[in-house]
């Protein structure tokens, strides 16, 4: 067992190395609180890492790994908006991102297990467990793979501290729409017709949803401002002293 934990986790540490996964984790904790990540991370990595070692030795490889690619890729998608659109709430945020916590947390477990299904850390635990301990196969690459991705959350904590919040926003849909891209072509690559077509639908409603909300918020805040009272020089002082 030993030999495999350590086996595993050493192949699956190299290969996170530099992969989409590192570059999502990163994403996420310039974002979010970096332990509300991790801990989402680790959930889903267990969770994907078990279904590789019971798929790769009971059934072989019969995951729609395809498919799985697809809907990671819309998670994807979805996930941009929403970081659009919780830009505009900068003068709540922290009130906010505590009322949110659950939510964040489910987003960020479901986005990582859909987009490792398939990946090739999920082929190497598979490759790895047909000839292993699988308990060992499943533990070593769960703590590989957590402790890859921890690197570039640390990355991304530090950034985070040095950049406004408007461009760390930005940076993350950019590569969440990045992401998007990434794992719905991979997807789809020789895919019928119709499973084409049904995530274009599918690509084009959660777009159309996600800048209805998007466009509502801006103007209830442009209205917001106009009412607001203005600040008289007391208050404005008070303000600058506190």
């Amino acid at each position: 067992m030993i030999a495999a934990l350590l086996l595993s986790f050493g192949v699956i540490f190299v290969a996170e190395l530099g992969d989409k996964s590192q570059l999502m984790a990163m994403t996420y904790a310039l974002r979010y609180r970096w332990w509300v990540v991790i801990l989402a991370i680790t959930v889903a990595t267990t969770a994907v890492h078990a279904v590789s070692v019971f798929f790769g030795h009971f059934l072989g490889m019969s995951l729609p790994t395809d498919l799985m690619s697809v809907l990671a890729g819309l998670a994807m998608l979805a996930f941009g908006l929403w970081t659009i659109y919780g830009d505009r709430l900068d003068n709540e945020e922290r009130n906010r991102a505590s009322r949110v916590g659950a939510s964040v947390f489910l987003a960020v477990m479901s986005a990582f297990f859909l987009a490792e299904l398939g990946d090739k850390t999920m082929l190497a635990t598979i490759t790895i467990a047909t000839d292993h301990d699988w308990l060992g196969v499943w533990i070593g690459s769960t703590v590989g793979m957590v402790a890859a991705d921890a690197l570039a959350i640390g990355v991304g904590v530090l950034l985070g501290k040095h950049l406004p919040e408007r461009v760390i926003a930005i940076g993350a849909a950019v590569l969440f729409f990045g992401f998007a891209v990434w794992l719905t072509v991979s997807g789809l690559v020789g895919a019928s017709t119709p499973m084409i077509a049904a995530t274009i639908t599918a690509a084009v409603v959660i777009t159309g949803v996600g800048a209805f909300l998007i466009q509502r918020d801006r103007r209830l805040r442009g209205a917001d401002d106009e009412n607001a009272e203005p600040a008289t020089p007391e208050r404005s002082l008070g303000r600058h002293e506190g």
